[in-house]
């Protein structure tokens, strides 16, 4: 499976950021030049939204117009639109844990095949496991989706526990932000059954 474009990270002296207001906040995006390292997602304050993006990165250089196409879509999808974001590049290896401590092999390939769970769709943590070559591995995924540095952009928060309960979201806002993106995506999915 291929979802995307999956970069290995290059040493680089500068990374850039943007932060941007959405109809849920300000979002937060920072990049190498080969693709996304790191999303916030909305926080109310762009302050924080900066910190949280920025924490452990160094030589952080600001760009109102980083990947400008993906900060339109990124405003769409919080505007309520069916976005696919399998096609921006992404680099999963964040340059702060470039001295051996980096995401493993297991979460890489967790965060890959997470990236092909389309819009409005959801799966179990066991399921995902499954996807990813390891059935017998839902903790883990769990430790892995953890540990994803492209929330929304890696569509992390589509993976439920399989009695139906959320499970957790280790992104600001927590599980109730988990609720509402999923709540937004079945909006939309309700809003196309009943224009049929």
């Amino acid at each position: 499976m291929n979802f995307g474009h999956l970069s290995q990270p290059k040493m680089q002296k500068t990374i850039k950021y943007t932060i941007f207001k959405t109809k849920w906040g300000y979002f937060g995006l920072a990049a190498a030049d080969n693709g996304l390292l790191r999303t916030c997602l909305p926080l109310a304050e762009q302050k924080k939204a900066k910190s949280q993006l920025l924490r452990n990165l160094q030589n952080c250089r600001y760009d109102k117009d980083l990947f400008k196409a993906v900060q339109k879509r990124i405003t769409a999808y919080f505007e309520g639109a069916r976005i696919n974001f399998r096609d921006i590049p992404v680099v999963l290896a964040c340059p702060e844990r470039s001295r051996g401590n980096g995401l493993g092999l297991f979460t890489k390939r967790v965060l890959t095949t997470c990236r092909g769970i389309e819009f409005g769709r959801i799966v179990t943590y066991g399921r995902l496991a499954k996807l990813a070559g390891k059935p017998r591995a839902a903790r883990a995924v769990g430790g892995a989706l953890a540990k994803n540095p492209l929330p929304l952009i890696i569509p992390c928060h589509r993976v439920i526990c399989a009695n139906g309960s959320l499970g957790g979201f280790s992104a600001s806002g927590g599980v109730n932000l988990k609720k509402r993106l999923l709540q937004l995506e079945a909006s939309f999915r309700a809003a196309t059954v009943m224009e049929r």
